[in-house]
């Protein structure tokens, strides 16, 4: 089977998911939180080269802010609980996203769990916290102006060098869960030519057993770049 090399998720539905069993939405975050650590396993068993999650984008800054500071809190205790799994995977970590903004406590935890698996040659695991791909895509322009390019040389590959996902390649495979069919600002650049898979099972529901079956979907596609 021809496996995605890079597998993104917009993990969506954490919140109807507890609404469903009339619990508080922190419940679906946690459950959610408990299918993330199910499908890095799955990843790597599959030999998926690199797992992108979209956690927190720029825009759920917007949220209660209730929510919010109980999201953070819960992001930090889980940063904390990733470390064995990822020592024991010799699997990478990778903050993807904008630092500024971020509570000092979540910016210094989401630091220590990239250096402590810088050395680990496995899968590479890009948690996207305070992530937008537009703010992402201005920085690297910015980038370029700041380094002096003229406009002939501004191309694909400048800009490329100067994304957060700078040396890591386009996304594959993009999966939305819960029923969306919004990109939601997510890797606009990097997701060009991705194929996507959308499904109505809510994020805590999704699990091993439904990545390989995206992944036997992904598996029947013909990718043609634009040619024929």
């Amino acid at each position: 089977m021809s496996v995605p090399r890079h597998v993104a998720i917009i993990m969506d539905g954490n919140g109807r998911w507890a609404a469903e069993r009339g619990w508080p939405r922190i419940k679906g975050h946690k459950a959610g939180v408990q299918a993330a650590q199910d499908i890095l396993e799955a990843a790597a068993d599959l030999g998926v080269e690199h797992l992108t999650l979209y956690a927190f984008s720029t825009e759920n800054w917007k949220r209660p802010g209730l929510e919010v500071t109980m999201i953070m809190a819960l992001l930090r205790m889980y940063l904390r609980m990733f470390l064995p799994r990822l020592r024991s995977r010799g699997i990478r970590f990778h903050h993807l996203g904008a630092v500024e903004g971020l509570p000092d406590g979540v910016r210094k935890d989401l630091a220590s769990l990239e250096a402590q698996t810088a050395g680990h040659k496995g899968m590479v695991f890009h948690l996207a916290v305070n992530y937008g791909s537009r703010l992402e895509l201005v920085q690297a322009a910015r980038r370029c102006v700041e380094d002096g390019l003229r406009p002939g040389e501004i191309t694909e590959a400048a800009m490329g060098e100067r994304l957060w996902t700078a040396g890591v390649p386009d996304v594959d495979l993009l999966i939305r869960t819960s029923g969306e069919l919004r990109i939601s600002n997510f890797l606009l650049w990097q997701a060009a030519y991705a194929e996507f898979y959308l499904t109505d099972c809510l994020w805590p529901d999704f699990r091993g057993p439904q990545l390989r079956e995206a992944a036997a979907a992904y598996a029947q596609r013909e990718r043609r770049f634009g040619a024929l």
